[in-house]
């Protein structure tokens, strides 16, 4: 334990040198690593919003199909080993400490960020731990993201929307490009992307699937999930995923899609959809004599989404409990939301300095209820007080990471969060 946590902290340390995008950093390492990569098959998953839960739905449809895989998805809600997933089980501590260990001395020597030693970790774990099929979640974009040192067997885009623009750029255009980048001509992909930013992902000569090309039916289920009616080569084929919400009806579409172009039988891929579960994402738990609905939503396209999702569920005006990062498009998000809250309870992450005053925040809720407290904790009492039925808890994936474990009555992580 002694030795994880050391390794943990040097680990985390480094979250303060910044982002820094570019490929060589992270090449010159994995090289250093004996390329690990090169003994499995990579899928990357890009995308603006649910790379998470469609990366998640597509690891559970080829392990369903009897293939050994990896899932590495970032950041983390609670533990760090959440970023690395075998067969649906996280890695050890000892093992992921063994390995992080061992990619240290090179990581130091090449400067290496935390997102490019994180990436090399999970090649490095997948390889020694036998993956035949890595779906590795993009970090930021694309094209320079860490994780497009892999040499993806397939790729897939979910969507496009203005987020990270200080990195990416101000349009969707601009953006869309940069998640083009995960895409190898010659090579398969799938895309769930708007038609006007199609032309970004039509220029790399992949051999593309466009979603709507495929989607033959969507049927909405309410708290069941979807059910989701595909064009395949073999005829239609149909699935029911417990994903909520039109956008995670279509994310395990793609899901679908994708695990199809990689030889997953048809059998294989509706079992892997019915039985994908994502933490933190639309997920409720219990919590008073209610329920909390947790949701990551931190950027105007994923507001959008949620709000959505609850009109669909036939539910709202709810109680909110919010906090986010400071460098998000609040405006937008909070705008997204407002039709479907009752009250605001502000807070912030205590552990991630990114996080935004919450008394800063109250403004942008003019004309609701608002409560300011300083932590999760604090918000969570004076939810339990307002006795609702359903609430919801949204904004930064470091807030639900904070909340999720208070909820479930368990520890969670006490470092820093930056990424």
């Amino acid at each position: 334990m002694q030795a994880w946590q050391a390794q943990l902290e040097w680990l985390f340390a480094r979250q303060r040198f910044g982002v820094h995008p570019g490929l060589g950093r992270v090449q010159a390492l994995l090289t250093r690593l004996g390329s690990p990569q090169a003994s499995f098959r990579a899928v990357l998953v890009g995308g603006t919003n649910g790379k998470g839960s469609t990366a998640a739905t597509l690891a559970a449809m080829l392990e369903a199909g009897g293939v050994r895989t990896g899932l590495f998805t970032s950041p983390h809600l609670t533990h760090f080993t959440e970023r690395f997933v075998v067969d649906g089980q996280e890695l050890p501590e000892e093992v992921v400490a063994d390995a992080l260990a061992r990619v240290r001395p090179a990581a130091e020597a090449l400067g290496a960020s935390f997102f490019e030693i994180v990436t090399a970790l999970g090649a490095l774990l997948f390889a020694e731990a036998g993956v035949q099929v890595a779906v590795m979640e993009v970090g930021l974009g694309g094209r320079l993201d860490a994780t497009n040192a892999l040499e993806p067997a397939l790729s897939v885009v979910t969507n496009v929307g203005l987020d990270h623009t200080e990195f990416l750029g101000d349009t969707p255009q601009a953006i869309a490009t940069e998640k083009a980048g995960i895409l190898r001509a010659g090579r398969p992909a799938v895309v769930g992307v708007a038609p006007e930013v199609q032309p970004a992902f039509d220029a790399p000569g992949a051999d593309l699937w466009r979603l709507d090309d495929h989607l033959l039916d969507l049927r909405l289920r309410g708290w069941q999930g979807a059910q989701v009616t595909l064009r395949t080569p073999a005829g239609p084929l149909t699935l029911q995923t417990p994903l909520l919400g039109r956008h995670g009806a279509r994310n395990a579409a793609l899901a679908a899609l994708a695990a199809l172009r990689l030889g997953v039988p048809a059998a294989a891929v509706t079992r892997g959809a019915a039985g994908t579960r994502w933490p933190g994402r639309l997920e409720t738990l219990p919590w008073g004599a209610g329920r909390v609905l947790l949701d990551g939503a931190h950027n105007p396209d994923g507001a959008q989404a949620l709000a959505a999702t609850l009109e669909e569920l036939q539910v709202g005006p709810l109680p909110l409990v919010f906090g986010a990062a400071g460098d998000k498009d609040l405006g937008g998000v909070v705008a997204a939301l407002r039709p479907a809250v009752s009250e605001v309870i502000l807070t912030r992450a205590v552990l991630s300095p990114r996080a935004a005053d919450p008394r800063a925040l109250a403004e942008l809720f003019a004309g609701l209820p608002v409560t300011v407290t300083d932590t999760p904790a604090a918000a969570l009492e004076v939810l339990a007080g307002r006795a609702a039925p359903l609430a919801l808890v949204c904004g930064s994936l470091y807030l639900l990471g904070e909340v999720r474990p208070l909820l479930l009555g368990r520890a969670g992580e006490r470092r820093e969060r930056w990424q």
